[in-house]
């Protein structure tokens, strides 16, 4: 019993770790920086969350802003090879809320 724990462990942690170290060999500009240029986006939101994820082959980062007397959230997407925004979209809460399902099943790193 303890040998299928130690390999189930194993067998779950292992592609998680070369999943995560894999996709911070592939980043080219740091979180900071992206992070920089969302905000330059919505100058006067206040960041809520952000996650690394993979798009196919593509890693992006998402950012979530919410802004002062408007509902919903500002969501805006980073290239995080190139520093390319890619997509700025306003969102419901419930519209938001359905996409960060989809985004946690492809998340790399979340926060």
């Amino acid at each position: 019993m303890k040998r299928f724990l130690v390999w189930a462990c194993a067998t779950i942690a292992l592609p998680v770790a070369v999943a995560h170290a894999g996709a911070s060999s592939h980043d080219k500009i740091t979180y900071e920086s992206a992070k920089k240029v969302a905000e330059a986006k919505v100058p006067k939101g206040i960041l809520t969350s952000h996650a690394l994820l993979r798009d196919h082959d593509r890693l992006i980062y998402g950012f979530e802003f919410t802004e002062a007397g408007k509902s919903g959230v500002k969501t805006v997407k980073v290239d995080a090879t190139t520093g390319k925004v890619l997509k700025v979209k306003h969102q419901s809460i419930k519209s938001a809320q359905e996409d960060k399902v989809k985004d946690m099943r492809k998340s790399v790193l979340k926060s």
